[in-house]
């Protein structure tokens, strides 16, 4: 039964990855190479114990659900949402509400009076300001039409970062397979071995064969023996690779094992062709690092826009409503009424002088008012000192050191970078795939010949063998010819599934699922 795993992207580089597959051999050790991505770790607390064969599926699945690069990625992006967002409320007017409180001593000015007095006064003042751009050279269009780029391309990273992911599980997972294959093949010639030295033993009581003989049948075993240990190693070391990928703790995962897919032979299949331009232009429509690129070009040539909008003049429309209280404001208050005063009454002549006998008479004057000077409440003064103020304001840039002009050509250099790194992508792209397809073709005609050659040498290590038994092989020989079957068996299963990850992998740049 096929197993299937379905990614919607794959990265530019995957055949470094698949490389991994032609590392392991059946008689030299090596450590395992490091994922390209970070590895796996749980976000909300210990990776739970391993139950149950990992399919491949569920090895991704887990993979993408307990990494920190796609998290890490996911959290840029939001970041991205964020400034977007911002970008977008920069349209609205600025609203501000101020108030300080201070106190002043000795003699100073009165802040609301302006006179000199010397006395400590306790001052306030408030203001509401709001201020709305009306024209800024389209730097906030333009600011809000990049960010959503950015925005974007963020969302088309994190894409990448889980096909990378997937990409790595896939090929640690067929690393496993592929050093578990090594382990079987190797355990085989140990079971012969171990039969052809008891036949050995046999034959050399009966005299039929030398004791050296029996001797280099029992070097042979240690040396395949050995060559069993060395292939469970690489298997155990693979298996800790993915297991950490997945970040499985070993020590709660004792029984951790893959189900292992029935995967064709590349002979029962045509000879592998493929259109090399066909597959590129496909790729480049669906790779998100393609996409992300091409985003960011485009976000480079709206951060030239928006670095040419210093270049014009900058209108705003401003209003304030402000008010004030002080200590020292005071306010006269009647509190009453004098009592009247009386006047004398004197009469004049023509000539205007006093007429006698008229002093005597008095006229009654009504009282005046009195006042007491009392401070000036608080929310009186704040109500009696209230102001309203609109304005308009117009900056034209004139000259300001050249600091435009150098902005402008930044940008205009990082939108040129930003075009090569895009070209640089697609380039990395199509030479990926043109690799992928010759090594394809390689694998599959390589499996070919290291069959037929395990076909031949089979034939011949059974001859050998044949001839060992009746005396008439030394033991050098017959070793020679069991190691060269054994070398050939190692290099057909190594091309076996270099070519099926290389043909899945150009599968997937055509356009459809990667399954195996």
């Amino acid at each position: 039964m096929k197993r299937r795993i379905t990614l919607s992207a794959v990265k530019s580089r995957p055949l470094t990855l698949a490389g991994a597959l032609l590392l392991a051999t059946a008689a030299q050790a090596q450590t395992p190479a490091i994922p390209a991505s970070p590895p796996a770790a749980a976000l909300a607390g210990p990776a739970q114990a391993a139950t149950g064969p990992w399919t491949l599926q569920r090895a991704v699945d887990y993979a993408l659900e307990h990494n920190l690069g796609v998290r890490l990625n996911s959290l840029s992006a939001q970041n991205n949402k964020v400034v977007l967002n911002q970008s977008k409320a920069a349209l609205l007017p600025s609203a501000n509400l101020n108030g300080n409180q201070t106190w002043q001593f000795g003699t100073s000015v009165n802040p609301l009076t302006y006179e000199y007095q010397s006395q400590t006064i306790r001052a306030n003042n408030f203001s509401a300001v709001s201020q709305l751009v009306l024209f800024q050279g389209f730097q906030l269009r333009n600011t809000i039409k990049r960010n959503a780029l950015d925005y974007e391309a963020s969302v088309q990273d994190i894409e990448k970062a889980k096909n990378d992911l997937s990409l790595n599980v896939a090929s640690q997972f067929l690393q496993l397979v592929l050093a578990q294959e090594l382990v079987r093949a190797n355990q085989l010639h140990v079971d012969n071995d171990q039969a052809q030295l008891d036949r050995a033993k046999i034959l050399l009581k009966a005299g039929s064969i030398p004791e050296s003989t029996v001797l280099d049948t029992q070097s042979q075993l240690a040396t395949d023996q050995l060559n069993v240990i060395t292939a469970q190693n690489q298997a155990d070391l693979a298996r800790l690779a993915l297991m950490q990928l997945l970040n499985i703790d070993p020590a709660t995962a004792k029984n951790f094992q893959i189900d292992v897919p029935q995967l064709a032979d590349p002979d029962e299949e045509a000879p592998y062709s493929l259109d090399v331009n066909q597959a590129f232009q496909t790729a480049s429509t669906r790779l998100p690092e393609i996409k992300a690129a091409e985003l960011r070009v485009q976000s480079a040539r709206r951060s030239t826009d928006l670095t040419r909008g210093a270049y014009y003049p900058r209108l705003f429309l401003s209003g304030q409503i402000f008010t004030g209280f002080s200590s020292s404001s005071v306010s006269r208050v009647i509190s009453g009424t004098s009592a009247g005063t009386p006047f004398p009454l004197v009469v004049l002549d023509a000539a205007g002088n006093p007429v006698p006998g008229t002093s005597g008479y008095t006229v009654q004057l009504p009282g005046q008012p009195t006042y007491d000077v009392l401070p000036v409440r608080f929310f009186d003064q704040l109500n009696n000192n209230l102001g309203k103020q609109i304005q308009f304001g117009l900056s034209v840039p004139i000259l300001n050191g050249l600091q435009v002009r150098t902005g402008v050509q930044r940008a205009l250099l990082n939108e040129q970078s930003a075009t090569v790194r895009a070209e640089q992508a697609r380039l990395t792209l199509r030479q990926s795939i043109e690799q992928a397809y010759a090594d394809a073709r390689a694998a599959q005609l390589q499996y070919s010949a290291a069959k037929r050659q395990v076909t031949a040498l089979t034939l011949t290590q059974r001859n050998s063998e044949i001839r060992f038994n009746n005396g008439l092989l030394n033991g050098t020989e017959f070793n020679i010819a069991k190691n060269n079957l054994t070398f050939a068996e190692s290099n057909r299963i190594q091309a076996k599934y270099s070519f099926i990850f290389r043909r899945k992998v150009l599968e997937f740049y055509q356009g459809k699922p990667l399954t195996l």
